[in-house]
């Protein structure tokens, strides 16, 4: 099973629903975790939305720190989300940073494209780690 792990500065939208569309793409062959380097403490009601709008329950999902997911290292990728995060260093395979803008403040109909494209990013990213 490969293990996956999404990084963002805090763990509260991208990689929220990046690990998200990695439980439901990778249909059980994926482990799929998320952190932040700022955790908030919080999902955004919007992601939270924004997914449900897909038949996906994040509130089970909650923001957590890089020190919360350490003990599940060494992952077969870790991907930060293009925020310029100072992401301290994790065991991996692979390191990708992708570009993604931060949705936070943006509204639904666009809070939505950004989902979509995450979406893209996690099916090709399963694709090119051949699970």
């Amino acid at each position: 099973m490969k293990k996956i792990l999404f990084v963002c500065i805090e763990n509260s939208n991208r990689s929220q629903m990046a690990q998200a569309f990695a439980i439901m793409l990778g249909k059980g062959r994926v482990e799929a975790y998320s952190a932040g380097s700022k955790p908030s403490g919080i999902v955004n009601p919007k992601a939270i939305e924004a997914m449900k709008l897909l038949g996906y329950d994040l509130t089970k999902h909650a923001s957590k720190s890089l020190e919360e997911v350490k003990e599940y290292a060494p992952f077969d990728a870790v991907v930060t989300m293009g925020c310029g995060d100072a992401c301290p260093w994790m065991p991996a395979k692979e390191h990708i940073d992708w570009q993604i803008p931060d949705p936070r403040n943006m509204e639904m109909e666009d809070f939505i494209k950004v989902r979509d494209f995450i979406k893209e990013k996690v099916t090709d990213l399963l694709e090119s780690i051949s699970i």
